[in-house]
């Protein structure tokens, strides 16, 4: 009986084993048939990834192309653009939008709080490198959703190397026997003078080069003018400059010293000459040979510019200022494709009449005995012509709320000098897009002291600059209607100083 129940209990595990055995090879297909599903199923992931990553980057090339393309276009645009300008004679606009400041939510204390809340909005923007938009809804007023166009914007964030690297290549036209003139034109805090002179110059009055990244217009163009004359040859220009100010309707020479020595500003008058051109009698120019003597002097014309505190801004520039490069470029009256010896015969003669010019400029009497007991350097001088060009760059007051600025007593006066000179630019501008028979260059110093600038002698930037501020916001759309108003003005095609004046002697 033991071995029947042996043999019958192996018998059933016998069959179990069996069992577990094909229940485990059918689990093992299963699996196997998983595992196979899982990595055809990872394959396929991975071929569409593959397939997905060759189109991303036939996009990424597509969009780098356009990119490219697009870009390519642009700069073709802006050069047929830069083109169009030269032949009409447009007047360029830039326009900068300055960052918000502390002090633009410290302006205008005496309002309410509430009423200060509803104005700390920003409502101006750079939608693109050509385009400031508007934006503002402000309760009890009708919704602003404007634009303007202008050859150049630039948002709060850019620099001042991005601001002058799109004005530097009207530099290069000086030398090419153009006139140029930068202006920078904008409610008062906006941004003006520090785009024009820089941190440093607006409030040390001093220029320092611990930080040249922060540099304006005026000691960059400086800088570039004479790289540029450097690249030339020794002896063949020579740069003079004046500073003035136009304050109250009255212009005043910054340069000028009493008997001591000392800079104190003296009042000039502007006439116009015979050939219809502006003019400054007796106004100082001094000469410089490179970009720091040129800041010097014109750091102690700043001491002497006026500035009054107001509500909207603690150095309010309370004058029209106007720093002048003139470049006067010495020939050979003879042909340029000279012998070595000619050449080298022509480069002593230009270095001798390089030192006599500017001397006699600033002293007729001492030159005129110079060149009476001289001569050979009279004969060099009858044999060499001079080309002037001239550089104006102008940092021009602010207009001005009165009710915003708060501002009394003489400070009152001098905002209503400012706006009423401002009011004479645009009006001078109007005329001469309307091209009336007349234009009132004569109805303020500041525009008959720029005439030849603004009436066509001279390639001109006028730079806006505005606040983005709220609270500033019928200030900045005046501002942009002036830039409007202005790069519709055609002037007709500048005129190159091509025709040499030779120099006269008595």
């Amino acid at each position: 009986l033991a071995e029947k129940r042996l043999k019958q209990d192996l018998k059933g595990l016998r069959s179990f084993a069996l069992e577990l055995s094909k229940d485990l090879q059918r689990q093992s297909k299963t699996y196997h048939y998983q595992v196979l599903t899982a990595v055809q199923g990872i394959q396929l992931q991975n071929e569409a990834m593959q397939m997905f990553q060759i189109k991303a980057f036939d996009l990424e090339q597509s969009l780098q192309e356009v990119t490219e393309q697009y870009e390519k276009e642009k700069r073709k645009r802006r050069a047929l653009h830069n083109s169009l300008v030269e032949l009409r004679g447009n007047i360029r606009v830039h326009c900068r939008i300055r960052p918000l400041l502390p002090f633009d939510t410290a302006a205008g204390h005496s309002m309410s709080q509430d009423r200060q809340r509803n104005f700390s909005e920003r409502v101006a923007y750079a939608a693109d490198e050509e385009t400031v938009l508007i934006k503002c809804s402000r309760p009890g007023h009708a919704s602003i959703n404007k634009t303007f166009q202008f050859d150049r914007v630039y948002s709060a964030s850019e620099s001042q190397d991005t601001v002058f690297a799109d004005v530097a290549p009207l530099l290069t036209s000086l030398l090419d026997g153009y006139n140029v003139c930068i202006m920078a034109y904008g409610q008062t805090g906006s941004g003006k003078t520090h785009t024009m002179l820089g941190p440093q110059l607006e409030e040390k009055f001093a220029f320092s080069r611990d930080d040249e990244s922060e540099l304006g217009i005026i000691p960059r163009a400086t800088q570039e003018v004479f790289r540029l004359i450097s690249e030339k040859p020794p002896g063949s220009y020579w740069v003079e400059v004046s500073v003035v100010e136009v304050y109250n309707n009255e212009i005043f020479d910054l340069l000028a010293k009493d008997s001591c020595g000392k800079v104190f500003g003296v009042k000039r008058d502007v006439v116009t000459t015979r050939e219809g051109k502006s003019d400054v009698p007796l106004l100082t120019h001094e000469t410089v040979e490179n970009a720091y003597e040129f800041l010097h002097l014109v750091n102690k014309g700043l001491q002497l510019r006026v500035r009054h505190p107001t509500l909207v801004h603690a150095h309010s520039s309370r004058s029209h200022l106007v720093v002048t490069l003139t470049i006067t470029t010495v020939a050979s009256g003879d042909n340029f494709g000279v012998s070595w010896e000619d050449e080298q015969t022509s480069q002593r003669l230009n270095k001798d009449v390089s030192c006599t010019f500017p001397q006699k400029m600033r002293d007729s009497k001492s030159a005129s005995s110079s060149r009476a007991s001289s001569p050979a350097q009279l004969e060099a001088t009858e044999k060499l012509k001079q080309v002037k060009t001239r550089l104006q760059l102008v940092d021009l007051a602010g207009s001005e709320c009165v009710g915003m600025s708060g501002v009394t007593g003489a400070a009152l006066r001098e905002t209503s000098f400012i706006n009423r000179s401002l009011s004479a630019l645009a009006d001078v501008l109007g005329a001469i897009a309307e091209q009336r028979a007349h234009v009132p260059y004569r109805n303020s110093k500041l525009t008959h002291l720029l005439q030849d600038s603004i009436g066509g002698d001279a390639k001109l930037l006028v730079m806006l600059c505005i606040s983005p501020d709220q609270k500033y916001l019928t200030e900045s759309m005046q501002s942009l209607g002036f830039g409007t108003r202005a790069r519709q003005v055609q002037r007709g095609q500048v005129k190159k100083k091509n025709f040499p004046v030779q120099s006269k002697a008595k």
